[in-house]
């Protein structure tokens, strides 16, 4: 997986608190599509597969995706209602990120990834 020096200046300036969260879901996209590029895009690093996007941004709260699609991730939006916070949003706090095993976030993964 590349990523450019956009995002790696983005990844040195997260904090130590929110660091594992990043990686591990880093580590996630780069072992189920290790072809992905991560390139920075809205201020925030993406992962591009082809034409499909998924943009990760690291804030105050924890993590939160955009980019998914809600009809392609329908059982993790029954499995975790309220999670949703807009169309295509969901915020991961790390309580959050907690309750999830690495399975459920690469289903995520692959249901926003996969062509």
């Amino acid at each position: 997986m590349t990523m450019d020096d956009d995002v790696l200046a983005y990844v040195a300036g997260i904090t130590a608190t929110h660091r594992p969260l990043f990686d591990r879901f880093h580590g996630l996209v780069a072992g189920t599509f290790p072809e992905a590029a991560t390139v920075m895009s809205y201020r925030m690093p993406t992962y591009r597969v082809g034409d499909r996007r998924l943009y990760l941004g690291v804030w105050r709260h924890g993590l939160s995706l955009y980019g998914w699609d809600a009809e392609r991730n329908a059982d993790f939006v029954r499995a975790h209602p309220g999670w949703v916070t807009s169309k295509g949003t969901i915020r991961l706090t790390a309580a959050r990120l907690a309750e999830l095993s690495d399975d459920d976030l690469v289903a995520l993964i692959r249901n926003a990834l996969a062509p």
